[in-house]
């Protein structure tokens, strides 16, 4: 990287927290973090897929290292905060991708559903941010990206409960990029659109579902992880020094369609 583009968008320095950085969009958002300089902690349920991201980060030249949790649960939320911060200190970055994606038809939705989707999808990065946010703001400098949906601004089939909080983390976007921003904290959303990760096997399982994403896509293909890794590092760099507040739809042009 030149000296130009490593003084924008470099983060030689940076500590970054990636949950749900163990497969699909959190993990190449991890990797290109790593890769852009950034020491990167990774929080997951799975320890065996963390290490294999750990290994790859290792193997740029990058410092990875990883801590298991499930994020639905908030006690474990708080065993990780304590965890991050005895361990290896405060972060700079924050990219809350870790997710649950129950989808039943609205009319079987059942209170569990809903408390593990809420709970994983916007308690945890409520949780994450509450944290780290303040400190950030007292140190004068952080970022924080939260993964959302199209599902956050349209209804899709069987969407309610994930909708539902990922609508809630747009919101809560808002509500932190308000907080923090004149004290240096950038807070920002980004919008995949149908992205094929583990998370949507589901959907791409289904060739005529998948054909009809692309279709209504404006670069005629659906999402990969690797679509994410730019927009992550600007968002996470001295380059995204003004933006705030905003949702990235990162979905060749779905959403305009």
């Amino acid at each position: 990287m030149n000296a130009y583009l490593q003084e924008i968008f470099g983060l030689q320095g940076r500590l970054a927290v990636v949950t749900g950085g163990s497969s699909g969009i959190g993990r190449a958002m991890a990797v290109a973090l790593g890769r852009a300089g950034a020491k990167v902690l990774l929080v997951a349920r799975r320890e065996a897929p963390m290490a294999e991201v750990v290994a790859e980060l290792r193997g740029y030249g990058a410092v990875g290292h990883a801590i298991s949790a499930d994020l639905a649960d908030r006690e474990a939320v708080t065993q990780v905060i304590d965890k991050i911060i005895a361990g290896y200190g405060q972060p700079d970055v924050l990219v809350n991708a870790a997710g649950v994606n129950r989808r039943p038809p609205m009319d079987e939705l059942t209170i569990d559903d809903w408390d593990v989707t809420l709970a994983a999808n916007l308690t945890a990065p409520f949780q994450l941010g509450q944290a780290f946010g303040p400190r950030m703001a007292e140190r004068g400098w952080g970022r924080i990206i939260n993964v959302v949906s199209q599902q956050a601004f349209r209804a899709y089939g069987n969407s309610g409960a994930y909708g539902a909080a990922k609508a809630g983390l747009v919101g809560l976007t808002r509500s932190q990029a308000e907080a923090w921003s004149r004290h240096g904290v950038c807070c920002n959303a980004i919008a995949p659109g149908v992205v094929h990760t583990p998370l949507t096997e589901a959907v791409f399982a289904d060739p005529a579902k998948v054909a009809g994403h692309a279709a209504r896509t404006m670069i005629g293909r659906n999402g990969v992880p690797e679509d994410f890794v730019a927009c992550a590092i600007f968002l996470a760099s001295d380059a995204a020094v003004a933006v705030t507040g905003q949702t990235l739809f990162v979905d060749g042009g779905y959403s305009a369609t």
